[in-house]
């Protein structure tokens, strides 16, 4: 609404500002145009108004079927209260409900006064023998904590003797193989060392041969004169000069052999010991690993137990089970 009332004002705005268009006197163009806006506002305030007043009327209705609803539930449930209040219940002090009262209810009547009780001597007696069940109970259920708790006892000894055995097991068992690891160097070391030894001596010996061979072939060199020159000092060398050095060689050859042999033969042997030791150390390395898990275990299946054994002997109020023994030890004597 206001902003075809502005748009209106601005149309007339421009129709009287405008020097062709403008007129003197009434504008009844404008005129025409705001009676026809207010009609239109007119009838939509009466739709609004008609829609509200319709809403309400609903709403009345409603409200007045709801309360006669919940008027006739409450006069029937008055009913059915007073019904069973004439069925089931009666005035104690109506005269006229003694003459209809039950004989069998008239015999679970107290005899005698009203206040005695004829069986008292009989209550208190089984009074006197729930308490001494109670007692009993007690002192068993102390018995049994007790014993609980001494072989709990034993048992967590047990476990702390078998653990301090398996310790000792296992520490035996990382000296012996140190030991062995320790040993089988030495072994080592010492073959290897006595190798060295024999190789250097093969060497040394070989050596000396050489030599000695080259200072003979020196010496042999300077007594062989020229041949031609003095018939008298031509001497050539005996035909088993040659075989012998033929035989040198041979047996520098198998030397060399036995020597290459020999030292084959010792790495063979240092290999075997190296591969021995390694072995061993495997083996020992396995066996300790093995005790470690049989330790773990143990400890683990003695830690579950002690866990068990301390949750049971927590109270059950503590462990969440009460059952209906429990609220029975309660309000059992009468005054």
């Amino acid at each position: 609404m206001h902003n075809a009332e502005i748009l209106g004002a601005t149309h007339r705005k421009q129709r009287t500002s405008s020097e062709k268009t403008r007129t003197c006197g009434v504008d009844v163009e404008g005129i025409k145009e705001q009676v026809k806006e207010k009609r239109k506002q007119e009838e939509e305030d009466k739709k609004k108004q008609d829609a509200h007043a319709a809403n309400m009327l609903h709403n009345s209705r409603v409200a007045s079927v709801l309360q006669s609803r919940e008027e006739k539930e409450k006069r029937a449930m008055e009913k059915a209260i007073v019904s069973y209040r004439h069925q089931h219940q009666h005035d104690p002090n109506d005269p006229r409900r003694c003459g209809r009262t039950d004989p069998a209810d008239a015999q679970m009547m107290l005899p005698g006064l009203a206040g005695e009780d004829p069986d008292s001597g009989g209550r208190l007696r089984r009074q006197r023998e729930q308490l001494r069940e109670w007692l009993v109970q007690q002192q068993r259920e102390r018995e049994a904590r007790r014993r609980r708790l001494q072989a709990e006892e034993r048992r967590y000894v047990q476990s702390t003797e078998d653990m301090n055995a398996k310790a000792a097991q296992l520490e035996r068992l990382e000296v012996e193989t140190r030991k062995a690891a320790a040993v089988n160097t030495q072994e080592y070391n010492k073959a290897k060392v006595k190798a060295e030894e024999k190789r250097q001596q093969e060497q040394d010996r070989m050596d000396k041969a050489s030599q000695a061979e080259a200072t003979k072939q020196l010496l042999m060199g300077a007594d062989v004169s020229v041949p031609g020159l003095c018939p008298g000092s031509d001497r050539r060398d005996p035909p088993e000069s040659l075989q012998q050095v033929l035989q040198y060689q041979q047996y520098q050859i198998e030397e060399k052999r036995r020597i290459e042999m020999m030292k084959k033969q010792e790495e063979d042997r240092e290999e075997r010991v190296r591969l021995d030791s390694a072995r061993a150390a495997l083996l020992i390395e396995r066996q300790q690993a093995k005790l470690n898990r049989q330790l773990r275990q143990h400890l683990d299946s003695t830690n579950v137990k002690l866990a068990e054994i301390h949750e049971q002997s927590k109270p059950d109020i503590e462990r969440g089970h009460i059952d209906d023994s429990f609220f029975s030890k309660f309000n059992t004597s009468r005054r």
